[in-house]
């Protein structure tokens, strides 16, 4: 999903780079540290280190003008180390220094849902979910997006036999029209840890 980075190489040339260069040493290339795809990649000892490493530049002021993106970073982390608390706090604060990132806006959701089904996440969590998801498809019309609203409220509220408009099948019907990947929906559940619903297969 989105922009590149974060593999720790230069996009540009391909050198070595640590988490808090700004540019290339090497050809100058600016860094930017803003997909979710590349720290998921990684495995767990190395985004042990890697959040450690980027907790450490946050303290010391080493990159505010990469701050947003660090603590994206720190988010996806997180979020896959399952510290569901610490990434939706990194998430949210991305989203304050940086508006127009629908991906931190999405992952703040997927947070919220700390790695259970949505139909055992308390109300709250799952209203505040879809405003994050909606606040994420303001930026960016993407089919994982609607997909996700998709689970929530076929998950929560049919389930429960609760109304919402739109309704699961109108989401799912959206994230179909707007290249949903059988990529998307695999990597969606992987990172919620639940199972997918038999309902929202659609591949």
């Amino acid at each position: 999903m989105a922009v590149k980075i974060v593999d720790l190489k230069c996009s540009g040339c391909g050198y070595a780079l640590t988490p808090s260069n700004v540019e290339c040493p090497r050809c100058g290339n600016a860094i930017t540290v803003t997909s979710f795809n590349s720290v998921y990649a990684q495995d767990l000892p190395t985004l042990n280190k890697l959040s450690r490493t980027l907790d450490k530049d946050l303290r010391d002021g080493t990159s505010p003008e990469l701050n947003s993106n660090i603590k994206f970073t720190l988010g996806g982390c997180y979020l896959k180390l399952k510290l569901y608390d610490k990434a939706l706090q990194r998430f949210e604060e991305a989203i304050e220094e940086n508006f127009d990132n629908p991906e931190a806006s999405f992952y703040a959701a997927v947070s919220l849902l700390k790695g259970k089904k949505a139909f055992l996440t308390p109300m709250a969590n799952i209203k505040k979910a879809i405003e994050y998801v909606n606040a994420a498809l303001m930026v960016e019309d993407r089919g994982v997006f609607h997909y996700f609203l998709s689970y929530i409220k076929f998950d929560f509220y049919a389930r429960k036999y609760l109304r919402i408009s739109p309704d699961w099948q109108e989401e799912l019907i959206l994230a179909q029209a707007n290249n949903l990947s059988p990529t998307d929906c695999e990597m969606l559940f992987d990172i919620l840890g639940v199972e997918p619903p038999m309902e929202l297969e659609v591949f």
